[in-house]
């Protein structure tokens, strides 16, 4: 598992895997991003709720359509994350697919904020 990273105060960015679907999650996650199963209840709930996502800070949708003409296409769907200096910090092939004549998928990227202990 990644841990925080320093300079930041207490356990904020540490990760663990989800139990369900073992995708890499923030600690204070209260359902998983990935197979958005619950996580904590109870007691443990009511304490990390201060963690649940506040606002969306990026939300990007579009629509790839195969025109009438050609043959099949295939597709790679890569998510790239670059730091302030422009560096490359995490790159993964999130899904693969091909379309045939007049089909179409939608894909949708969003980046959801927490604000840990109620920043």
């Amino acid at each position: 598992m990644i841990t925080g990273r320093t300079g930041l105060t207490g356990s904020v960015g540490k990760t663990r895997s989800c139990p369900h679907c073992k995708a890499t999650i923030l600690e204070s996650a209260l359902i998983c991003p990935q197979c958005r199963h619950h996580l904590q209840f109870g007691a443990a709930s009511k304490a990390a709720s201060d963690a649940t996502p506040k606002f969306s800070a990026l939300n990007v949708e579009g629509t790839l359509r195969h025109s009438e003409r050609g043959g099949d296409w295939e597709y790679s769907v890569v998510l790239s994350i670059r730091n302030e200096r422009g560096e490359e910090i995490s790159r993964q092939v999130v899904g693969v697919g091909a379309l045939r004549n007049t089909e179409a998928r939608t894909f949708t990227l969003s980046v959801d904020v927490a604000t840990p202990g109620g920043r």
